[in-house]
């Protein structure tokens, strides 16, 4: 069973940019597919980038389309997103997740595994 724990999580201003990890701490990560969500107080839980197991596939939400990136290192049992030219509404709390399934989804109780989150926020 897989253990991720987030990081890289902060304050920034508009237009910075962030990268997040996300560690998988049981070495057996190369069999997940990993997924990026974030969650605002009081709304639900929502997909921005997922990919696959070897890396090669990834796919994203229209909302972060060409300002976030997903990738992951399967020598370090890692999977990054890389955030740019940040905004405020990109304020919430970060999540990586893992899915048994090798089928690509966008929705996040096809996820089987969490790790605990990472806050992000964006503010002048």
């Amino acid at each position: 069973q897989v253990q991720l724990v987030e990081s890289g999580g902060g304050l920034v201003q508009p237009g910075a940019a962030l990268t997040l990890s996300c560690v998988d701490s049981t070495g057996t990560f190369n069999n997940y597919v990993m997924g990026w969500f974030r969650q605002d107080p009081g709304k639900e839980r929502d997909f921005l980038a997922g990919i696959n197991r070897r890396g090669a596939i990834t796919y994203y939400a229209d909302s972060v389309k060409g300002r976030f990136t997903i990738s992951r290192d399967t020598t370090k049992n890692t999977v990054y997103l890389q955030m740019t030219r940040l905004k405020p509404e990109d304020t919430a709390v970060y999540y990586c997740a893992a899915k048994i399934d090798p089928s690509y989804s966008r929705d996040s109780d096809d996820y089987d595994y969490w790790g605990q989150g990472t806050q992000v926020t964006v503010s002048s």
